[in-house]
């Protein structure tokens, strides 16, 4: 039987690409704990479920291998921060036409060979470091948290107890698309832009590679493919807006280019 690719159904707005249904997992997902209340979720909780997600979408989707030029090309931009800030990350490349890439609550990071075609390297970086923004916002674990409870919701004995339990495979299909399709806040994209851009500027990248990166994406949203991409980006500040913010910041840090 064919692989289905779980995707974004974000992307597919911008793409235009119809893609068929979520292929669920064979397993029910342990939750962090039976005893664990939804008011308390910590951040272990949100790792853990998170982990288990990204597992089972590794799985499912067609990784890059250790000699694809994509792996390279991320592991000599993004090797040495496997330990960033506190956290620690992994990442791959995942071999799809979409444009994206994505962070999870347990530091997995995952890049869109598209998105690597598309943007240079200075931009990938920048598309990384807004992502580890959401991760150390802890924006990534509140999203786990409510497509936890969107999906447990549906089980009685939890709703009435309160307490996390098992995912069945039909609460998975809806959990992980949930964590994938989370929309931040603009407050939370905003302080993501402010992470990623400080993320550049400690590590001596060039700052301006976000601003390049959010203009390229301005130019998506241009014309034709206004339609496409205004559902994805409406809960997002706009995209020349956050170039201008980014070039605004580099004028004060005396590294505008």
């Amino acid at each position: 039987m064919k692989k289905m690719i779980l995707t974004l159904w974000v992307i597919a707005a911008l793409t235009g690409v119809s893609y068929a249904q979520i292929k669920l997992n064979t397993k029910a997902v342990e939750a962090a704990g039976k005893g664990v209340k939804a008011a308390t979720f910590s951040d272990a909780d949100a790792a853990k479920l998170a982990k288990q997600a990204v597992d089972w979408m590794d799985a499912n989707n067609p990784v890059a291998d250790a000699e694809s030029p994509y792996t390279k090309r991320l592991e000599k931009l993004f090797g040495k921060h496997k330990s960033e800030d506190g956290l620690a990350l992994n990442y791959k490349v995942y071999l799809v036409k979409d444009m994206n890439a994505f962070a999870c609550a347990d530091g997995s990071i995952r890049v869109f060979a598209a998105l690597m075609d598309f943007m240079t390297d200075d931009e990938v970086l920048s598309v990384i470091g807004h992502e580890i923004g959401h991760v150390k916002n802890k924006d990534t674990r509140d999203a786990v948290r409510d497509a936890y409870k969107r999906a447990a919701i549906a089980d009685a004995a939890s709703s009435q107890s309160g307490v996390a339990a098992a995912l069945t495979e039909s609460q998975l299909g809806e959990f992980a698309n949930a964590i994938l399709s989370s929309k931040y806040s603009r407050k939370q994209e905003s302080q993501a832009d402010e992470y990623g851009y400080n993320f550049l500027k400690r590590n001596g990248y060039n700052v301006m590679g976000m601003a390049s990166a959010f203009k390229k994406l301005a130019s998506l949203s241009d014309g034709a493919e206004r339609s496409k991409t205004e559902k994805m980006l409406s809960s997002h500040p706009e995209s020349g807006d956050r170039a201008a913010k980014v070039e605004e910041w580099a004028k004060r840090d005396g590294l505008l280019k």
